[in-house]
């Protein structure tokens, strides 16, 4: 039996959240998964609406293992290979799995902010030439709209203290060590290079400072 098998059979760590001034907690419900058994909590960011969710597997007080992943349909859904969300987001539920214990906290901000029809309009403008950066900025949008303030609050009502962050974002560190997270350690996260997303990919770590060192 393989270790992810045998923590698959493990019930996760109840955890209620406490009370948050920028996120309310909803809702909670076991969801098994082929990388194991994971409560899922839902949250809603009281400023905006957006509902968000935090995927929690085992005991997470204190230090955990945390990836803060942001909305990607066309990804995460549907496969697409023009990014590397979809293959991000499974490596970090296999490495919770692994390591029976962490948090993925998933957010709702598609198309790194912009919106899914914009996102689908900066597609368009990439097929003609454009890379991504440049796409958003033809659309009138910075490259980055993320904010990661309600994932640092969902964090702390489930007394998550330090993180051991899976990314490769070095504006994600930044951002959530000024939201007062505790980033105790960066682990990489790598994902296949596609023909579809090699630009992309060089992209990410040419203009937005990523850590993509496999790239070459």
């Amino acid at each position: 039996m393989s270790t992810t098998d045998s923590v698959s059979q493990q019930p996760p760590t109840a955890v209620t959240p406490v009370a948050s001034a920028l996120v309310e907690f909803l809702a909670e419900a076991r969801v098994p998964t082929e990388h194991g058994n994971f409560t899922m909590k839902l949250f809603r960011e009281k400023a905006t609406g957006l509902e968000h969710v935090a995927m929690v597997m085992g005991d997470v007080a204190g230090s955990a293992l945390v990836r803060v992943h942001s909305e990607c349909m066309t990804g995460d859904v549907f496969g697409s290979l023009r990014c590397d969300c979809g293959p991000q987001l499974h490596f970090a539920m296999k490495e919770i799995g692994k390591r029976g214990s962490g948090v993925l906290v998933y957010l709702r901000q598609e198309g790194r902010g912009i919106g899914l029809a914009n996102k689908l309009r900066a597609y368009q403008l990439q097929d003609q030439g454009l890379d991504t950066v440049e796409a958003n900025q033809h659309l009138g949008f910075a490259a980055d709209l993320r904010k990661f303030d309600a994932a640092a609050e969902i964090l702390a009502t489930l007394g998550v203290k330090s993180v051991k962050l899976m990314t490769n974002n070095p504006r994600k560190v930044q951002t959530l060590k000024e939201q007062g997270v505790q980033v105790e350690e960066r682990v990489p996260v790598r994902s296949d290079v596609q023909p579809e997303n090699e630009r992309y990919l060089d992209t990410k770590a040419r203009k937005l400072g990523h850590h993509i060192d496999w790239l070459g």
